[in-house]
């Protein structure tokens, strides 16, 4: 029985992010390693996305060196073609299509000018939006992606980790924290007062006013989305990605990105590129000194503190997302041990932070079993 969480072996159900979608034009098929599987993508004659497992099931060759064909996929080998649910649709040899011709395909979408697949042939959620910025045009600026020497789901809680924004990165800030929780999503919400105790304090106050907000939204344990400048003033609220993939050599691929709304006319050109800048300066911030942290730590929850309970709500959440086919070893069954049903102790109200206090609202929906899943289909190939 295994938990999800900071497990190499477990990738749980969400949208991971493939490449940029300029890297696949029309009528062009690459294939990538994504989550410990060769995935095959393609862009048809009607430039839409699909998403195969890459190996051909007649002797395993990989389509990525293939062609498109209309809105098929050929393989280079003996030019099967293959449509984007996976069903083999011409043998040039022969005119009978075996039972076995059939790959795995994926969901797909496009969004923030990458393309993301979903370990699952239907996905049951789109990937997740900023509230703010639905149905708005964006503006959208990837930055160079990264890997940490640790597991996604330890990088993630760098944002909820209110001690060491206080111990790191000298944030003089008096937080605290609310929780919500829907699906396949959880928001954390940190807001309070600047201190008034010093002239850097003092100096944001001046600035941003007497109030600061910030809010972390996780989805799928894969995808971090991060608002910054919530309650100031001067400054509209900034926005930011999170996307994390874990790799086979045991790092962490991360690719950050900057959205903001497009605003029209040369005026609002400006705003709109000022805000990414500002987007990016503030990430460039803090990335160097939580870099030093990431690559150069051995996460454990023996001794987790009362002033960690985000963190330990974080790591329930994880533990209560579903296993995909892509995880490896297949279990018949998962189930929350260790943190996804340790005892906490109960929930305080307020947890001291040495110079503030962070007040938690502990309220969350109880979670739901795992239950079981099926073995992946991809691992049983048949001959042609």
């Amino acid at each position: 029985m295994t938990t999800i969480f900071n497990n190499w072996d477990i990738v749980a159900r969400g949208w991971y992010l493939v490449t940029a979608s300029k890297e696949i034009p029309k009528e062009t098929v690459k294939s990538f390693d994504i989550c410990g599987q060769r995935i095959a993508i393609f862009r048809g004659q009607d430039g839409n996305i699909r998403a195969l497992d890459a190996y051909c099931p007649h002797m395993g060759t990989d389509l990525g060196i293939g062609s498109v064909d209309g809105n098929h996929v050929r393989c280079f080998f003996h030019h099967w073609a293959f449509d984007g649910d996976g069903q083999c649709q011409d043998i040039p040899c022969q005119d009978h299509i075996p039972a076995g011709a059939t790959l795995q395909s994926y969901a797909t979408e496009e969004k923030y000018g990458f393309i993301w697949i979903y370990p699952d042939s239907v996905a049951p959620t789109a990937v997740a939006e900023f509230d703010e910025l639905k149905h708005h045009e964006l503006a959208v600026v990837a930055d160079r992606p990264l890997t940490r020497k640790c597991h996604h789901h330890i990088c993630m809680i760098n944002g909820i980790d209110v001690q060491h924004l206080q111990t790191v990165h000298h944030l003089p800030v008096d937080l605290e924290l609310s929780l919500e929780q829907e699906g396949e999503h959880i928001d954390f919400t940190l807001s309070g007062e600047f201190l008034n105790t010093n002239w850097r304090e003092r100096l944001g106050r001046a600035i941003l006013g007497p109030r600061y907000a910030y809010s972390m939204r996780y989805a799928h344990g894969c995808l971090g989305l991060l608002t910054m400048m919530k309650a100031v003033r001067w400054i509209p609220q900034l926005y930011m990605l999170y996307a994390y993939r874990p790799t086979e050599s045991g790092e962490t691929f991360i690719q950050p990105i900057y959205v903001t709304q497009k605003r029209p006319g040369i005026i609002g050109w400006l705003i709109t590129h000022l805000l990414l800048w500002l987007t990016r300066l503030s990430y460039y911030a803090l990335r160097g000194e939580d870099g030093m942290i990431y690559d150069n730590i051995r996460f454990s929850t023996e001794r987790l503190l009362p002033v960690d309970a985000p963190i330990a709500h974080y790591v329930r959440y994880v533990n209560g997302l579903v296993p995909s086919r892509w995880s490896s070893p297949h279990p018949n069954a998962f189930s929350q041990e260790h943190l996804g049903s340790q005892d906490f102790g109960p929930h305080p109200k307020s947890l001291s932070l040495g110079r503030g206090t962070l007040k938690v609202n502990p309220k969350l929906p109880r979670q739901n079993s795992l239950g079981s899943f099926s073995p992946s289909p991809w691992g049983e190939r048949a001959g042609g």
